[in-house]
């Protein structure tokens, strides 16, 4: 696998020391108990790691993650990596999934708005931690497989769109935070136009070397924050032909 596969098929989080792929992991022998994986996932992966958020901790701990892998990986749900879902896509590692959702800060009243559904798991955490969440992918398989995941889990308050990212959701804006579970090369302005006064996003960016940011709209313009290296899979248009639209990452 050559190294532009391997970042197009992996969202590893530099930050942490461990080594991940988007290959099948080795034969287990026996299965371990759902539950019992999420409460050691939380403890080791997490807080051990600094995730805080008391919210954040215990829906990680409820949301079942084997719901939203492809069954045959389904046993390595909870263990300390990305991945494959299909598509050359990945659901993220437990700890930046943590770390992504304590940044933005959520109190239970907000409107939130993801960009990249994915296999639709960051989007059942948030639910739990927010009053409803737009959700948006680019690859209508996947947007079908997690809307039909989620339904059947029992989410009535996520809405899954098969869309441009880069275009946001502008007819439900504005929103009181954003998450952006792709990289692009610069912050996309439709984005930062949809984010309410107060809301904060969340956002990677950058091509090789990437940085997680949060941008905090405030009502004297906006704030960004470094919160540590990343590495995502790249944020794609629509039509791939289209120039990149957005701000520069200063």
């Amino acid at each position: 696998m050559t190294a532009n596969r391997i970042a197009a098929a992996i969202a590893l989080c530099m930050a942490v020391p461990v080594v991940c792929c988007a290959e099948r992991p080795p034969e287990r022998d026996t299965l371990q108990d759902p539950s019992e994986a999420r409460r050691s996932m939380v403890n080791l992966q997490l807080e051990e790691r600094g995730v805080r958020d008391p919210r954040v901790l215990a829906a990680m701990r409820k949301v079942p993650r084997h719901e939203f892998v492809p069954d045959e990986i389904r046993e390595y749900a909870y263990d300390d990596r990305p991945l494959p879902i299909g598509f050359e896509q990945t659901i993220s590692q437990p700890y930046i999934v943590g770390a992504m959702s304590e940044a933005l800060q959520l109190d239970g009243s907000e409107r939130v708005l993801e960009i990249g559904t994915g296999s639709g798991y960051q989007a059942a955490i948030l639910a739990e931690l927010c009053s409803e969440v737009f959700t948006i992918e680019i690859e209508p398989e996947l947007a079908a497989r997690a809307s039909a995941d989620l339904e059947r889990l029992g989410y009535r308050n996520i809405h899954v769109r098969h869309g441009d990212g880069y275009l946001g959701w502008p007819e439900e804006a504005p929103f009181d935070a954003i998450m952006v579970t792709a990289a692009p090369p610069r912050v996309p302005q439709a984005l930062v136009d949809q984010l309410a006064v107060g809301g904060r996003m969340v956002i990677p960016v950058g091509s090789i070397s990437q940085d997680l940011l949060l941008i905090t709209r405030t009502p004297e313009g906006i704030e960004r924050r470094e919160l540590m290296g990343v590495r995502f899979v790249p944020m794609r248009h629509g039509d791939e032909s289209r120039p990149d639209s957005g701000t520069d990452r200063q």
